[in-house]
């Protein structure tokens, strides 16, 4: 699988990031880049984020992944291929 992308937004991030983290570890053999982003100043740190994935591996493998990702609350995950 080649140039293959998963972005994550999470909803919540500060309550949900270990379910995600979780996930996002038991596939990490899967995983080549990851990069995460949340809104945040001096003043306030945003309770969303979204992390994109650079995948590598089996594609069955990947779709277990979105699809537990996508079982969690708050939680959309969306493959992309180019």
């Amino acid at each position: 699988m080649n140039n293959s992308l998963v972005a994550v937004k999470i909803g919540g991030r500060t309550e949900h990031a270990p379910e995600v983290q979780e996930i996002l570890t038991k596939y990490g053999c899967s995983i080549r880049t990851r990069v995460g982003f949340h809104d945040t100043d001096e003043n306030n740190c945003s309770t969303d984020g979204v992390v994109i994935l650079q995948m590598t591996g089996k594609e069955d493998e990947i779709k277990k992944m979105l699809d537990e990702l996508n079982a969690l609350h708050e939680v959309s995950a969306k493959f992309i291929e180019f």
